[in-house]
């Protein structure tokens, strides 16, 4: 029996009397955490030494922190608008500075990128799991309290029509929810916890708790728990990042499958998918300029494309974003699946409307039987290929308005019969499965927008389904045609292995999450391809470093699942090549001014023949060539924000300087910006809005004073 509540202290109660005292608590990664409740259990525990409480989750988020006075003065008010009345999570900042209580401890399989580097209990508690094994890794560490933030829903607020779902969440809970209720059958004490938040978007289909509900041991609606929802802005996307995802667009099959990840490359990829989709000229206008190799072209022309996408995508990816979302509403991504095989397999090969000559395909392929049976008739039903009452009686069916015909689909008055009860359309396509979401504001918003249609075409379900071909492998690689899993990564070796999630010291930077699970998935699927976008080169200290090395001291993908990688400079295919072939084709996807050390190192390991020479095609590979074509192209092609920003023009235009002005302080140019700060000309009356924004439009004190001065110079130079 659930029981209900509107006060999390109560909820720490009974879960403290259940659990006699030693807590160990499961919760989502991300947005789903139900952060008022974790916060007064915390509490509680910080202050009865007598209590234990062992947290597991991932992706523990939390307002962004300035590094500089000036950057408070631009930070603060934005996080102020965007954050609101956020309720952090109380034990995050105490894991960041290893600063827990003693019966208090964290683990995390994710962590909020670079986050965590500096905190040696974070790192001592971290727990390398790929995202579909968290589930059972939880089970093993024997949690008995798993906790939740629930969306709800009463339409018309009619007492006892209360909906709920794991809305943002259902990924790893729908897989360990079963292994929980055995240990419950055998005895054990677990308890569940709902938090129930009111701007949560509902989700339907596998999202819906339905049956879970009965399980629901605690559900709390605390009037205080409704505050603002952990947002993530869109970032820029620079002209690197621009190219990064151009590349990556041009090996996306249409008619295929897409998986993609959060950030700026992320946001890069769909932009020129969308461009592509809705303005090919433009599209095409930045690949003509700079000229695609023979062999890129021939990759692109036997895997991927540049034409607009006549039969779309299906999305299929742990994680939906605001840019899968849009496309999403966009109608690229539009090809609907089915979870009936049958149906399923005759789709792949052309799109099928209700009708006897459907019954007729489906009965070639054993689905159906000359004579329905009642199993048959709901499945009929279910997909729309039935409508309105259709049932059998005896070896009749009974059609709407009494009308009796034989059960047996060759008899012609049931055929002709049959007709007045078949469907439009196909009913139950899912256009996007997905395990969790997290974006901005504004992406929360769309999906409460959405229309009951396009909201029962997304299915938020569990982990296991999304990243794992194992269970229903026979329905998920008649879905998955074609499927691109593109991800990201921070470097990548000569010989094709990638580095996502770990630097070479041993510290974790973020998490391996679902990535490895989706590079085997490409490898195993026919006509499936991976593909790690990275950025070819990087800045630090003031000096210019390659991302793609020789040898690194970890790898998140190992080299024998090595297939594409994507640089702005172009696309590397790895699959299936020779280790010599493998570093020419990552040499000519690498910055030139780093090309002739990595193939020296190269040369010198015997892995690269004493005499090659790097094509010439590939010796501009440098930024200037692409900001020349980017400036040619105009910001219709590049823009800063291509998903929107929560961000005022005001505010980018700040943020572009203060980016300046970082790398003029990381170059350690300081005689040469003092100098144009100090004795800077400038109007103050031009950048009245910027200064106004930074609080300095009239400078209190010598350090105020610099800072406006820095600031307009820096304003001039970016604009």
């Amino acid at each position: 029996m659930t029981e209900r509540m509107e006060n999390v202290e109560r909820a720490v109660d009974a879960v403290i009397e259940k659990t006699g005292g030693e807590i160990r608590l499961a919760m989502p990664l991300g947005l789903g955490k139900p952060n008022r409740f974790v916060n007064a259990l915390y509490r509680r525990v910080e202050q009865d030494p007598s209590l234990t409480l062992d947290i597991f989750t991932a992706l523990s988020l939390g307002r962004p922190g300035a590094g500089s006075d000036l950057e408070a003065r631009f930070l603060e008010p934005f996080a102020d608008r965007v954050f609101g009345d956020y309720e952090e999570l109380a034990y995050l900042q105490p894991a960041r500075k290893s600063e827990l209580p003693a019966n208090i401890r964290v683990f995390e399989f994710f962590f909020q990128p670079g986050s965590m580097l500096g905190s040696d209990s974070a790192q001592q508690h971290y727990i390398s799991s790929n995202y579909t094994h968290v589930a059972r890794d939880l089970n093993a560490r024997n949690i008995n309290v798993v906790a939740q933030l629930l969306a709800h829903r009463n339409e018309g607020n009619v007492e006892g029509n209360d909906e709920y779902s794991f809305s943002c969440n259902p990924e790893v809970t729908l897989d360990l929810m079963p292994l929980l209720l055995a240990r419950r059958e055998a005895g054990e004490t677990i308890v569940s916890v709902g938090q129930v938040h009111r701007d949560l978007p509902f989700m339907e289909n596998d999202a819906r708790l339905d049956d879970w509900l009965a399980h629901m041991d605690i559900l709390v609606d605390d009037p205080d728990g409704h505050t603002r929802l952990f947002s993530t802005p869109n970032m820029p996307v620079n002209v690197q990042d621009h190219f990064v995802g151009l590349h990556a667009s041009t090996l996306i099959r249409d008619g295929g499958t897409l998986q993609i990840g959060i950030g700026a490359l992320g946001d890069a990829l769909v932009h020129h998918l969308r461009l592509r989709d809705q303005d090919n000229a433009r599209y095409l206008r930045p690949l003509n300029d700079w000229g695609i190799p023979e062999s890129q072209q021939r990759m692109i022309d036997h895997e991927g494309g540049t034409a607009a996408f006549q039969e779309g995508l299906y999305g299929c990816s742990e994680m939906v974003t605001h840019g899968l979302l849009q496309l999403v509403k966009d109608r690229i991504i539009r090809r609907p699946v089915y979870d009936w095989a049958p149906l399923q397999q005759l789709e792949m090969h052309e799109p099928n409307q209700p009708g006897l000559a459907l019954l007729d395909l489906l009965r070639e392929q054993s689905a159906i039987n000359r004579r329905l049976g009642r199993a048959q008739i709901r499945t009929l039903k279910r997909f729309g290929i039935f409508r309105g009452e259709v049932h059998k009686q005896g070896d009749q069916l009974t059609l709407p308005n009494g009308v009796q015909v034989a059960n047996d689909l060759d008899d012609r008055t049931t055929r002709e019969a049959l007709k007045a009860v078949l469907g439009d359309s196909l009913r139950g396509g899912i256009v996007m499965h997905g395990g969790f979401f997290l974006g901005p504001q504004a992406f929360y918003e769309r999906l409460r927008g959405l229309s009951d249609e396009e909201r029962n075409a997304i299915n938020m379900t569990r982990i296991s389904y999304v990243n794992h071909l194992h269970g229903d492998e026979e329905l998920k690689r008649l879905q998955r045609q074609d499927a691109r899993f593109v991800n990201t990564a921070f470097t990548v070796t000569l010989l094709g292995a990638g580095v996502a999630d770990q630097i070479d010291d041993g510290r974790v930077l973020s998490g391996v999450g679902g990535q490895y699970n989706f590079v085997s998935q490409a490898h195993e699927l026919e006509g499936g391809r991976s593909i790690l976008m990275v950025r070819s080169w990087r800045e630090r200290a003031s000096e210019a470093m390659s991302n793609v090395v020789f040898a690194y001291g970890h790898n998140t993908i190992p080299r024998h699942l090595r297939d594409v990688v994507v640089t702005e400079y172009g696309v590397a295919d790895l699959r299936g090549k020779t280790d010599e072939e493998v570093v020419m084709a990552m040499l000519n996807v690498s910055d030139s001014r780093f090309q002739i050390g990595l193939m020296e190192e190269a040369q010198a390991a015997g892995k690269l023949r004493k005499d090659y020479q790097i094509p010439e095609a590939h010796r501009r590979n440098n930024p200037e060539h692409l900001h020349d074509i980017a400036e040619r192209c105009g910001d219709t092609s590049f823009p800063l924000f291509p998903l929107g920003s929560d961000f005022t023009e005001t505010e980018q235009r700040l943020l572009k300087a203060l980016t300046w002005l970082k790398e003029k302080v990381s170059h350690k140019e300081y005689m040469e910006l003092g100098n144009k700060a100090l004795f800077h000309e400038g109007s103050e009356s031009e950048f009245a809005a910027e200064l106004e924004r930074m609080e300095l439009r009239d400078p209190d004190g010598v350090k105020a004073h610099i800072y406006q001065r820095l600031l307009l110079t820096a304003l001039e130079a970016a604009t």
